[in-house]
């Protein structure tokens, strides 16, 4: 098994994904590796939050990266693509790490 945290990079803190924390089915958004599959990041989220047999659900998306920078034609760069994770889990439980947030 891989490491946990070589496939959870970071909680994503967003408005919308707090908002989404204090549904009935509490649905956390976390960045992860963009070579993970479902499978994985459900293993991972159990096996660094003790969360086994409580994950509902994972949805996954690539997100690609903004343009920044100067808006001339070769000065441009962007900020990188990522991997987001949407875990929901069965109604009454949460993450620990969240709980301080």
């Amino acid at each position: 098994m891989v490491d946990p945290y070589k496939i959870l990079k970071r909680p994503m803190l967003t408005e919308k994904s707090t908002s989404l924390r204090e549904m009935e089915s509490p649905k956390f958004t976390f960045v992860v590796d963009k070579k993970a599959n479902k499978h994985q990041i459900r293993e991972a989220v159990e096996q660094a939050f003790d969360l086994k047999g409580k994950i509902r659900s994972v949805r996954t998306m690539n997100v690609s990266g903004k343009p920044k920078g100067r808006l001339m034609r070769f000065n441009q760069g962007r900020t990188p693509d990522y991997k987001k994770a949407i875990v929901t889990l069965r109604k009454g439980e949460t993450v620990p790490i969240f709980d301080s947030i």
